[in-house]
């Protein structure tokens, strides 16, 4: 019997968001959002440092959860612009992204740090949202799988089996994020359908529980189609996600 797995939208806000305006979106949602008991999936916001109190205060009691982009894996110490997960926990932030493209691609990100913050983030009690994805050059050279065994290897290596479904996984076709491009449904699904089989090589339970969104550009016209497919748990939101309107109809999408 396959457990059944709620679908989890999440917006990424990336580098949009003062307080202001993150209180004024958080106030549109909610009016466009249904009651959490009838809605077709969890949501959740990852917004930036400096709005995330603000975030968490206006959505308290609406089932919406709020993310951090990034965390440091270290509690304290000489790592000057770092953040802490005790840190995260104070201002009672329910998530954290972890490893996204562009973290990779501008700052250095390794997958080597996220070895060490993965297990970090889950100790705290942290809901990690764990990046993966390849390159145009990488697809069009055949080496999506090779790419994609090495970041879900390295990234869960130090986490226990008995915790890997606590992880969720968003598959990010860089080349579809922020290009206009789109993976089609059946992309879509043939790739994160790889991901959850590399997770069920350490544990076939963790990999039927485990949830694995979709995070390349969905928008509410792109979005059902892409939900319906089988082994896609949801959506990693980008620039759709700044829109409330938008982000709500994805949200319906996954009913």
């Amino acid at each position: 019997m396959m457990p059944e797995r709620t679908p989890y939208i999440a917006g990424n806000w990336k580098l949009w968001g003062t307080r202001a305006q993150a209180s004024e979106y958080c106030e549109k949602l909610l009016a466009l959002l249904p009651d959490a008991s009838r809605r077709p999936a969890d949501v959740g916001l990852c917004v930036p440092f400096t709005a995330l109190d603000v975030c968490v205060e206006a959505l308290a009691g609406s089932g919406v959860l709020v993310c951090a982009q990034n965390m440091s894996a270290e509690e304290s110490g000489a790592y000057t612009g770092e953040i802490s997960a005790p840190m995260l926990l104070e201002l009672k932030v329910d998530g954290v992204v972890l490893g996204h493209s562009e973290r990779r691609a501008y700052y250095g990100e390794t997958d080597r740090a996220l070895q060490e913050k993965l297990p970090v983030a889950l100790a705290a009690g942290l809901k990690p949202i764990l990046c993966v994805g390849e390159t145009e050059d990488e697809r069009e050279a055949g080496d999506m799988e090779r790419k994609l065994r090495h970041q879900v290897g390295e990234a869960l290596h130090e986490v226990p089996d008995e915790r890997l479904a606590d992880v969720v996984i968003a598959y990010e076709p860089i080349w579809a994020i922020g290009t206009g491009k789109v993976a089609s449904p059946e992309q879509a699904q043939e790739a994160i359908a790889f991901v959850r089989a590399l997770v069920g090589g350490r544990s076939e339970e963790a990999a039927q529980a485990i949830r694995v969104l979709y995070g390349g550009s969905a928008k509410p016209d792109n979005a059902a189609e892409i939900l319906a497919q089988t082994d896609v748990d949801g959506a990693l939101v980008g620039g759709a996600s700044l829109d409330p309107e938008d982000f709500a109809r994805i949200v319906a999408a996954a009913g």
